[in-house]
């Protein structure tokens, strides 16, 4: 490589004297030299536009996220509510800010560089933007929303800007395809092709989308489907790799199909592409539908019977003398087993405290497995909880003492105070909630598929039940479940209070369900 480079810039040299010299004198000469000079604007114009092509990228990226963070920073919490900020935070600081790191080091920048070094130990990788977007797939599956109106923001009860582009429907789709859940990923890439048809501008092409999404209708066992978006992949690109040899196999499969029916094979139309509409894939967990139902608010079993036997009253803890000049406000949520809710139980600053001392434990709530005994992450749970002693601070001493008076309870021999947080799409099978924490706009509800009841969380108040009888044996009617917060963010704090210590306070009854 030295040798050429040397031999490039004698010639140049020998140019220059040569001009000086005799140049002048031979306008054949001079028209090489006017070529020469055109090639080298051309060049140095190529590199001015380099660099104002990346100057403008860094600029455009400066503007959008200077005017996202605008807002999201006036209210984190608030901005982070709705599940599609939340996948695309993730996202963004997953995939998009690596991309500008690379754009910013084609010309080393030695300051953004270690800056970004520093705060990238504290982005979230890859498993987070793809927990991220289940996590959509799972609000979407829950609450029976529309991937055209998911994309457009639209959830029920809020009006809101997060939209999702092409290329967000696009790697939504790419996730559930790598996860092989084929039926995701076909509504997420046709709603990226819908996009991509109306106009809309993006990266990715319409061949990256078709040739992913006619793989997964394939999977999906619609073999029509597959070859007509197959001909459309191969009509773009021609040479596509595997566009070919998949329409060869796609319409030899078909064929074999129809012949074993004694069909005629017929060619697909040339009409645009319809989208297609599939069943969800059957779940493993029996109960599924019901759950998901209850969500909805749909399948609630309160008959006019039953809430006739509900009511509201004052509660003083059977003459507490800390309850006596000030009774909490009880209300029944269900009459067997027995469901009440204590309203104001928290005030807003004891809520605020308890998410302050918190927030910076924060964990990945763990569940044990059953074969080996180990704690470990599930995705039936999707939170992050911390646990609390009544010694960090007054206001949660206030709070375990509140909990006995109340219960009529010792709180001796009951766990520590347990805050979880409900991130976007968070849930929770099985779990016993006390305290609710905060509002949300939709979603979040603790349901009990066996009863058919639905418990709305309600900033401040508290939800108690027992879920063993007196006798000690298990109240399996108490199965329940915590719903993907849609909107907002949920927090509840619980308080498991254990048998051993309630032998005088709750003893046993006659029979083994009393």
């Amino acid at each position: 490589m030295s040798k050429v480079l040397l031999f490039v810039s004698s010639v140049l040299l020998c140019c220059c004297r040569t001009t000086r010299a005799e140049i002048f004198t031979s306008i054949g000469q001079m028209t090489d030299l006017i070529y020469t000079e055109k090639e080298l604007v051309q060049s140095l114009r190529e590199y001015i536009k380099a660099e104002e092509s990346k100057l403008a990228a860094v600029k455009s990226w400066a503007n959008k996220l200077d005017a996202l963070t605008r807002v999201s920073t006036a209210d984190p919490e608030g901005y982070l509510a709705h599940p599609v900020n939340a996948y695309k935070l993730m996202k963004r600081l997953n995939t998009e800010w690596s991309e500008l790191e690379s754009l910013v080091l084609q010309n080393p920048a030695d300051g953004f560089v270690s800056n970004m070094s520093v705060h990238r130990q504290y982005f979230p990788d890859e498993e987070d933007e793809t927990g991220a977007a289940k996590a959509l797939m799972r609000l979407q599956d829950t609450y029976q929303l529309d991937s055209e109106a998911f994309s457009k923001g639209k959830l029920p009860g809020v009006h809101s800007n997060a939209v999702l582009t092409v290329d967000d429907c696009f790697d939504m789709g790419k996730t559930a395809y790598n996860d092989a859940d084929y039926y995701h990923a076909v509504l997420w890439l046709q709603q990226a092709l819908k996009q991509l048809d109306d106009g809309e501008e993006a990266v990715v092409s319409k061949a990256d989308i078709l040739d992913y999404l006619s793989y997964s209708v394939y999977q999906m066992g619609d073999l029509p489907r597959a070859i007509e978006l197959t001909r459309r992949l191969v009509a773009i690109d021609p040479s596509h790799q595997r566009a070919g040899g998949n329409l060869r196999y796609f319409e030899q499969l078909l064929m074999k199909q129809l012949r074993e029916m004694n069909q005629d094979y017929q060619p697909p139309s040339e009409e645009p592409i319809q989208l297609g509409t599939y069943s969800r894939p059957k779940d493993h967990l029996p109960e599924r539908e019901s759950y998901e139902a209850l969500c909805r608010g749909e399948g609630i079993q309160m008959t006019e019977a039953r809430r006739s036997r509900l009511f509201c009253r004052y509660h003083d803890g059977k003459r507490n003398p800390r309850l006596l000049l000030k009774p909490v406000r009880e209300e029944d949520e269900w009459d067997s087993p027995h469901i009440v809710r204590y309203l104001d139980s928290l005030s807003d600053e004891e809520v605020e405290k308890i998410k302050e001392l918190a927030k910076p434990r924060l964990a990945r709530a763990t569940v044990r497995d059953p074969k080996t005994g180990v704690l470990t992450t599930a995705n039936y749970r999707v939170s992050k909880s911390a646990w609390l002693e009544g010694e960090e601070d007054p206001v949660i001493d206030r709070v375990n003492q509140r909990i006995e008076d109340i219960t009529g309870l010792t709180v001796e021999t009951a766990e520590l105070l347990q805050v979880a947080n409900y991130g976007v799409g968070g849930q929770y099978e099985p779990h016993f909630d006390f305290s609710r924490m905060s509002d949300v706009e939709a979603g979040g509800a603790t349901v009990f598929p066996d009863l058919g009841a639905v418990i709305w969380p309600k900033k401040g108040t508290s939800v108690f039940w027992y879920n063993l009888f007196r006798s000690g044996e298990g109240d399996y009617r108490t199965r329940h479940a915590a719903c993907p917060v849609l909107v907002g963010s949920k927090w509840v704090s619980n308080k498991w209070i254990h048998e051993r210590g309630q032998e005088f306070r709750r003893p046993c009854g006659l029979t083994e369900v009393d």
